[in-house]
């Protein structure tokens, strides 16, 4: 399975939770034995301001922020067009599923999961698609970017109980009649992150869900990652969600 990140994303680049030193390594310790490990390009300015108004991209580029944002931002552009023919991960940040089209927060500044399928929209390599967004936080910024669109449908699930999450999960992606499925990959629902609710099994499970439904309707897929903070278990967690993602046990 190919991996899209680069040696930038291991950088501090703030002093926000999702830019602290140890957070990408975690993630290549227990998954660079079990990947293809390829390196991102930056963004190019159309595909950013196809989702962001121009002031808004300012306020990154003030803050010193647009290099790193857009890297992040083209990482998930090729894990788009690369998951339309097999399973692809994006592993990122800044995370972007809080990023709207002019204004963001929640350590986002570029919404990563908006640009990657206007740009598939764009070229005209999809006419639908299906958003999964199993982080903790509601994704704000993909709906407020994406719904009003009328070709994407966004599920962010719910249940505060850990079975049903995985069935309401499961009976979405049931429903999706789509082109492609992109998925924000935040693992801090994790009982040993600030969610308190997911195993890691699960992750593993919404995997597998995904790559069932993909080839139910004969199409691909691709994720990003967004959130999960506690380095002692976001590799493994990370882990599972692509072993499922490629219907390994």
């Amino acid at each position: 399975m190919k991996v899209i990140t680069h040696p930038d994303f291991l950088e501090e680049y703030t002093k926000e939770p999702a830019a602290v030193p140890g957070r990408i390594e975690a993630i290549l310790d227990a998954i660079r034995d079990k990947v293809t490990l390829e390196e991102a390009m930056p963004a190019g300015w159309d595909d950013i301001e196809a989702v962001h108004t121009a002031p808004h991209i300012e306020s990154v580029n003030r803050r010193g922020l647009y290099k790193i944002a857009a890297l992040a931002a083209g990482a998930a552009i090729e894990a788009a067009v690369t998951g339309l023919s097999e399973p692809c991960f994006a592993l990122i940040r800044p995370p972007g599923h809080h990023a709207s089209a002019d204004s963001s927060w929640g350590f986002c500044y570029f919404n990563n999961m908006a640009i990657a399928l206007e740009h598939l929209k764009r070229s005209g390599r999809i006419d639908t698609a299906y958003v999964l967004d199993f982080d903790m936080h509601y994704g704000d910024g993909t709906v407020n970017i994406l719904k009003g669109k009328g070709y994407v449908a966004i599920h962010n699930p719910t249940a505060e109980n850990r079975r049903l999450y995985l069935k309401e999960v499961e009976h979405h992606l049931g429903t999706a009649q789509v082109d492609v499925i992109g998925v924000s990959a935040g693992f801090d629902n994790h009982l040993l992150d600030w969610g308190g609710l997911l195993h890691t099994e699960d992750y593993q499970a919404m995997g597998r869900m995904v790559k069932e439904t993909c080839e139910r309707l004969k199409i691909g897929c691709f994720a990003v990652l967004e959130g999960g903070y506690n380095h002692q278990v976001l590799g493994r967690n990370v882990l599972a969600f692509l072993m499922g993602l490629q219907g390994l046990c």
